[in-house]
């Protein structure tokens, strides 16, 4: 199921930050990047996100936020991002209920597949990517930059 030109299912997830995210409230304003991963502390998901916060800058520069998404709680987020040093809210989606909105489940394991969409200002998704496995990362900060100045 692809949403490419679709508008993205809106949301509101508990996030790290400690407050409450919905994905509307940037509608008009920014252009949001939604990395889904399988699990905090996991080996492939701690480079993928470190390296999307790390680059946290130049995504605001491109006028993008960054919301990483998976099952784990709040407080294994916030346990993950003070031990990997990720500065990104990372949200909750503990019944993996926004993962299946987009498609990105992998039920077997109840935990999200790894996946990056870009949505535009206007809520609408510009580019997505899904990894074939879990344990794949392809799709570096870098890749999803370059979509964005696209728009």
């Amino acid at each position: 199921m692809s949403l490419l030109g679709q508008p993205a299912p809106d949301f509101t997830l508990p996030s790290s930050t400690g407050e409450n995210i919905t994905l509307g409230s940037y509608r008009g304003q920014k252009h949001v990047v939604l990395v889904f991963y399988p699990l905090d502390f996991s080996p492939v998901c701690s480079m993928q996100l470190p390296e999307y916060s790390g680059r946290q800058d130049d995504f605001a520069d491109a006028g993008a936020v960054i919301l990483g998404i998976n099952r784990d709680s709040v407080h294994a987020h916030k346990a993950w991002a003070a031990d990997y040093g990720i500065e990104v809210p990372l949200l909750a989606d503990m019944k993996c209920d926004v993962a299946r909105q987009y498609g990105v489940t992998v039920d077997e394991r109840g935990v999200s597949g790894r996946a990056v969409f870009l949505i535009d200002r206007e809520g609408v998704v510009r580019f997505e990517h899904v990894e074939a496995k879990p344990s794949e990362y392809t799709i570096r900060p870098e890749v999803v930059l370059s979509k964005i100045t696209e728009l």
